[in-house]
């Protein structure tokens, strides 16, 4: 066979996106697989809940795939794996904390007596087939974030996952650049590297730098309750601010049901420490003064049903704002969540509450390399070939740049798109064929049930309204018994409207008389020859095109 002898990669999502990462290596017949993540919808897919990566290459091919590795526990990398359990069973390898994160996850979906979770440490290295794949320390927003280095029959291949370069981290040792350097020395055919911060130029704030700026907060707000919304995943953020209301014997609360099972999930595994008595549960809250407590929640992002939304509009069963209330959003708005996180900030202010974000104070830093760490890695591992991943256009562009300066030959850099065929050999790589790397929707209980049509058909909803026109006939004649009867939904209010809905009626009453000269009885001609008039007649009225829908009811 031609290309037998050749390592494919094919990212099936993460490319020119944020989010949704999961690739694929293949060789003959054994392949791995590295993270399997989602992404939240965009604006113009409404009623969707999550987006998953596409799996149907991976169906074909399931008796080959030896195992998934995690390289950390965010949502972009864990969140669509239950989703592919039920389609594929595969053994799960990743640490500690990113095995119990993903564990709640596989209780929830009934999954978790059923998958095979191989528990790993940093510098342990696990065969699966002919690739070896070895978990190297790395800092990032998340304890036990990992980079890969995988040996395979072509050559080693570092993969990064999401990385900072922290020498004074809160949760654990910093990024262990001794073992990247070591296996650098030793020749690395390809580096895979995420480009979310590579825009930014310079070296990346320690995580320290917010539990000082908390310290300060702390300090001047003695006679305020605080509430901090945060990602409930970053448990470095949370240590940090548990650390301050210690100092400041501050009683704390968590709110939302994800923070809650984060944070039991790390505290359980040792990556939080707490003293006894330090959080109270939210029912309690009110045993103690305001200024005794400082409230942790989701929602830094605007989330719709999170409980930072829920607060400011003042929806939440269980916390009501004060007038003396600070308000902290300890994060960086997600690209496309701009208007959402700026929306809960005019909702908070007009409450009368104080609100401290990002671009006023030090209350968060970014757990992605900014361009300077970026250059060290390359300078450290020195690939023969280049794969910027996790990013948009403008960022793998960016960081290709990037690895340019830092001395890898132009032709040896690939700017992949999700599907694409990347062949390895020993001293050779090209892009050779796509296989099909779509997203999946997912509504509800349905999964890829709702697709571009259905879409489309809830924008149009959205924007125009539904008209629905109820007619009786006789089947028997084809001839009006009852109606037209108009009924409108998000197109006009009838009641006053009422002229328009007479005339509506007068259009449809017309329409049907034609279609009794023209002796047209399938009642299928006569929905569409309604539908198509009522959408002409309704244009010139109104300029509006909601979406019309003819009833016919048999008498």
């Amino acid at each position: 066979m031609k290309n037998n002898n050749k390592l494919r990669i094919i990212p099936l999502g993460g490319m020119r996106e944020v989010g949704k990462n999961i690739t694929v290596l293949e060789y003959r017949d054994d392949i791995i697989l590295i993270d399997c993540g989602m992404t939240f919808p965009e604006q113009d897919m409404p009623g969707i809940d999550v987006v998953i990566p596409d799996f149907k290459y991976l169906e074909k091919k399931k008796d080959k795939i030896k195992g998934l590795v995690i390289t950390h526990g965010h949502e972009d990398h864990i969140g669509a794996i239950p989703y592919f359990l039920k389609k594929i069973n595969v053994p799960i390898y990743g640490t500690k904390l990113t095995l119990g994160l993903l564990e709640n996850k596989l209780k929830e979906h009934r999954l978790l007596s059923s998958t095979k979770l191989v528990t790993v440490s940093h510098k342990q290295k696990v065969r699966l087939g002919k690739f070896e794949v070895e978990w190297v320390r790395v800092n990032h927003s998340i304890p036990d974030a990992s980079a890969l280095a995988i040996n395979t029959p072509v050559g080693t291949l570092v993969h990064t996952g999401d990385f900072k370069i922290d020498f004074t981290p809160i949760d654990s040792e910093p990024i262990d650049l001794n073992r990247l350097a070591e296996i650098g020395s030793k020749g690395v055919l390809a580096l895979f590297s995420e480009s979310t911060n590579v825009l930014r130029e310079g070296f990346s704030m320690s995580e320290r730098k917010v539990g000082n700026t908390f310290d300060r907060m702390f300090a001047l707000m003695r006679n305020n309750r605080i509430i901090i919304a945060t990602f409930a995943s970053n448990v470095s953020r949370i240590q940090q601010i548990i650390n301050t209301a210690e100092k400041f014997n501050r009683k704390v609360v968590l709110s939302g049901r994800s923070m809650v099972n984060v944070m039991g999930v790390a505290q359980r595994l040792g990556y939080l420490k707490v003293k006894p008595n330090t959080i109270v549960d939210i029912k309690d809250m009110n045993k103690y003064n305001a200024k005794q407590i400082v409230l942790i929640t989701t929602g830094s992002q605007g989330e719709p049903m999170s409980a930072m939304s829920r607060i400011a509009s003042g929806e939440h069963k269980k916390i009501q704002l004060l007038k003396e209330d600070v308000i902290i959003l300890s994060s960086h708005p997600i690209p496309g969540n701009e208007s959402a996180v700026n929306n809960v900030i005019n909702k908070l202010l007009d409450k009368g509450v104080k609100v401290i974000y990002e671009s006023l104070s030090e209350i968060h830093v970014s757990g992605h390399a900014f361009q300077e760490e970026h250059k060290l890695i390359l300078n450290i591992i020195k690939p023969k070939y280049f794969i910027p991943i996790h990013g948009e256009v403008k960022h793998l562009q960016k960081h290709a740049e990037v690895a340019q300066k830092m001395g890898v030959h132009k032709n040896n850099i690939f700017l992949l798109e999700n599907g694409n065929c990347l062949e390895m050999g020993h001293d050779s790589a090209k892009i050779t064929n796509s296989v099909p790397a779509g997203q999946v929707l997912v509504d509800g209980l349905g999964v890829g049930d709702v697709g571009n049509i259905v879409l489309r058909d809830r924008k149009h909803l959205s924007e125009d309204g539904l008209i629905i026109v109820v007619l009786g006939m006789n089947r028997k004649d084809g001839k009006l018994v009852a109606g037209p009867d108009i009924i409108s939904r998000g197109f006009v209010y009838v009641r006053e409207s009422g002229d328009l809905m007479e005339d509506v009626k007068g259009a449809v009453n017309r329409t049907l008389k034609n279609c009794e000269t023209q002796n047209v009885k399938d009642w299928s001609s006569i929905k569409s020859a309604v539908r198509e008039d009522l959408r002409s007649f309704l244009f010139k009225k109104t300029r509006r095109n909601p979406m019309i829908l003819p009833i016919i009811m048999e008498l």
